[in-house]
């Protein structure tokens, strides 16, 4: 494990900057992934876990089942809008980015369920230290 980081409330955007960049949503120095599906088990930066428990990513099927349905749905009736196309085009269309999307989309979706579990955590943490 490398040097500590301090940690302070983490900013939104930060966050969500880092989950793009699928950098650790803590520290934003180490990367979540060691190749193309799998994650480190932590930060090789701050620490933090990954991989928490088993079943922890199934919210990340949401965020890419999602991304699914904007992609998909929203290009066809967008190219459908601006050029008409027969059905069986919109088909081909759908279809297809209906299956390619997830799979471009499955780093991005677990890295920003990552991020979300980690702001709404610190969220908790912040508010279970006022209480105190």
């Amino acid at each position: 494990m490398g040097s500590t980081v301090p940690i302070g409330a983490p900013s939104v955007s930060g966050v969500l900057r880092r989950a793009i960049a699928l950098r650790c949503p803590r520290c934003g120095r180490a990367p979540l992934f060691a190749g193309w599906t799998r994650m480190h088990d932590s930060c090789s930066a701050c620490g933090m876990r990954f991989e928490r428990e088993q079943g922890y990513f199934i919210g990340a099927i949401y965020v890419n089942y999602a991304l699914t349905i904007a992609v998909s749905l929203g290009g066809v009736l967008a190219i459908d809008a601006l050029f008409p196309l027969p059905l069986a085009a919109q088909l081909v269309i759908g279809v297809t980015s209906a299956l390619v999307v997830p799979l471009l989309g499955f780093r991005h979706a677990r890295s920003l369920w990552l991020a979300l579990d980690h702001l709404a955590s610190e969220a908790d943490a912040r508010l279970e230290r006022r209480r105190r």
